[in-house]
């Protein structure tokens, strides 16, 4: 019985990781039927743009809305020189790419995946380097063969990467001493120096964003396809990570059955030096605020006429700019990449499928992914009259936690930092509405980084609030570090592995 056992999970395993290589080919599931969803890959001239059927929808027509949360800048020539120079530029990413993207998400909405997002609050300029973007690379690929083989799912791997620059900030000003200068909005705008040079919004500092964004793709493209993603190599570090835990923990009984399902797969003939074992897909996402920057890489697609961004794979659009009249809705509402949104506790069903019904119109599955941010006692009173709104009027999304953003305090001696056990129980909220609504909890979203950094408090690497000065880093909110992401991906897992059906792991 055991061998039966065992051997079915390795199964499942191999069939998670090759389902998702290539995007338009469906493959076997020995838990779930795999469905084809059509995603637009049709050519369709009379197709000029996403929208509505008004006609009235056009890369700038944004500013005819209200756009919150957009600096103001002082030179219109220099910004119409740093757009134009930006419309000139190469796509970042491609509509291919985006289509393989949205179609892998059709099938996370009918419960068939799982999808990963994960990076940096914010880039920034001085801290570009390969090490870095490595770093954060390779904790979303361990954690993605984690999740993947609690659920016995594909797991979509998206990075806060390559864009994620511009921030919105609760206030247009900040006061040091009398003084009162434009806040800090993200390098893409504007220097974190508190100078007046510095925080001076440059429509230049657009440009600039654009380079670094390109050489990150190109890391990320070589890593995700030159072998780095190793199946092997990625187990590997996984059991780095489990030796900080005690001996018998179920963090290393659960790394000793990947193990296991590895070692059954290669003795019963399967090649694990194949491309389904050493390359993946990764995409990059990041929040659509600075729309000028948008505007100007929004390309057509030749193939179907349709519209799309290229400034990255998946955009999604902020708490604080989701209003329903407002510009960043106007834009994205046009565009054919995936969308997200997020929303707090603040967001009512009725408004709630207002959103869905502007973003995505023709109820597209894959098109939109619902953020949910909110502490987990709010998530356990909204996020049901949520759910079952969306279920009434028949609605495709998939939901996804953010347990970050609901959880930032401020420490006594004035750290930003977040509990990690308070991001545990809002997780632990959200699966459990999900169970009692029937509805599929598809995925996480996280502000995380693959360095060492001392910035959330808790878990297995130890932060505490005396500690936070250590290695604080951050240009923006706390990030978890490395082994706290990790460890939450083992949570994840076995939460997705009692779904599926399978045993806990004792």
């Amino acid at each position: 019985m055991k061998i039966s056992s065992f051997a079915s999970t390795s199964l499942l395993l191999l069939s998670s990781i090759t389902a998702g290589v290539d995007a338009f080919t469906p493959s076997s599931s020995a838990l779930r039927p795999q469905t084809r969803l059509s995603v637009s890959t049709e050519p369709n001239p009379a197709a000029s743009s996403s929208a509505s059927s008004d006609g009235k929808w056009s890369p700038g027509s944004w500013k005819e809305k209200k756009a919150s949360q957009m600096p103001v800048y002082d030179d219109e020539d220099e910004l119409q020189e740093a757009v134009d120079r930006l419309s000139r530029c190469a796509p970042l990413v491609f509509a291919g790419e985006v289509r393989s993207l949205h179609e892998q998400l059709a099938r996370a909405c009918h419960g068939q995946g799982f999808l990963l997002m994960g990076g940096d609050c914010a880039e920034a300029f001085n801290e570009f380097n390969v090490d870095h973007v490595r770093d954060s690379f390779r904790v979303i690929l361990q954690m993605a063969l984690v999740l993947t083989f609690g659920s016995s799912l594909p797991v979509i791997k998206v990075g806060r990467m390559a864009g994620q620059f511009a921030k919105p900030r609760s206030e247009p000003d900040e006061v040091r001493d009398g003084v009162s200068l434009p806040s800090y909005r993200g390098d893409i705008i504007n220097r974190e120096e508190f100078s007046a040079e510095a925080r001076r919004n440059n429509p230049f500092n657009m440009v600039e964003a654009y380079h670094q964004s390109a050489q990150t793709l190109n890391i990320l493209r070589a890593f995700a396809t030159g072998g780095y993603a190793d199946l092997s190599r990625l187990h590997a570090w996984n059991l780095d990570f489990v030796e900080q835990s005690e001996e018998g923990s179920r963090y290393r009984k659960f790394a000793q059955k990947v193990d296991e399902s590895l070692r059954f797969m290669k003795a019963i003939g399967v090649n694990t030096a194949d491309d389904t074992f050493t390359k993946t897909d990764f995409f990059t996402a990041h929040e659509c605020l600075l729309l000028p920057y948008e505007q100007a890489l929004t390309r057509q697609d030749s193939t179907t006429g349709k519209w799309y961004d290229c400034s990255a794979h998946m955009l999604w659009v902020g708490e604080r700019t989701r209003e329903l009249d407002g510009a960043h809705l106007e834009f994205t509402r046009g565009i054919g990449n995936p969308l997200g949104v997020k929303i707090s506790d603040k967001c009512t069903p009725e408004e709630l499928i207002r959103i869905c019904d502007t973003m995505n119109p023709n109820n597209t599955p894959g098109k939109i992914t619902i953020i949910v941010r909110m502490g987990a006692e709010k998530l356990r009173k909204n996020l049901p009259g949520l759910i079952r709104a969306v279920q009434r009027e028949g609605k495709s999304v998939i939901w996804i936690s953010d347990p970050v953003h609901g959880n930032t305090r401020k420490t006594e001696n004035g750290f930003k930092t977040r509990d990690f056990d308070k991001i545990r129980a809002e997780l632990r909220a959200f699966f459990d509405v999900h169970d009692e609504m029937g509805s599929h909890p598809g995925g996480v979203h996280l502000e995380m980084t693959g360095e060492d950094v001392t910035e959330c408090t808790g878990g297995i690497s130890g932060v505490t609030e005396e500690t936070l000065a250590d290695r604080y880093n951050t240009y923006c909110d706390p990030r978890l570090n490395g082994a706290q992401a990790l460890e939450l991906a083992f949570l994840i897992a076995e939460r997705l592995r009692l779904r599926t059906g399978l045993p806990p792991i004792e």
